[in-house]
């Protein structure tokens, strides 16, 4: 999963913050392998989150936890755009 965001210039304190606490969370949960956030070279407004779980069930139990009890609340008002989730398959692809 990656997870597209774009924060408000005046608030990347506040962004860095809550993000430290989602990802402190994320690591702690079960099947997580990795979880990271990586910031644009040309543009530290614009963060690229990533998750990468043992499993697609972890996977689907983390979401539910976000959207129940483990809401992330606050983030909107430090975006500038709306945030954008892909969620990604591990496939190792080979050429010819």
């Amino acid at each position: 999963m990656t997870l597209d965001l774009h924060v408000e210039p005046a608030r990347l304190d506040e962004a860095r913050a809550l993000i430290d606490q989602v990802l402190t969370e994320a690591r702690a949960f079960d099947g997580c392998i990795d979880v990271g956030v990586l910031v644009d070279a040309e543009d530290p407004n614009h963060w690229i989150g990533y998750e990468k779980w043992e499993t697609v069930e972890h996977d689907a139990a983390y979401r539910e936890f976000r959207a129940g009890a483990g809401k992330v609340t606050g983030l909107g008002p430090l975006l500038s755009a709306a945030p954008v989730m892909t969620r990604l398959l591990d496939h190792s692809l080979s050429s010819g």
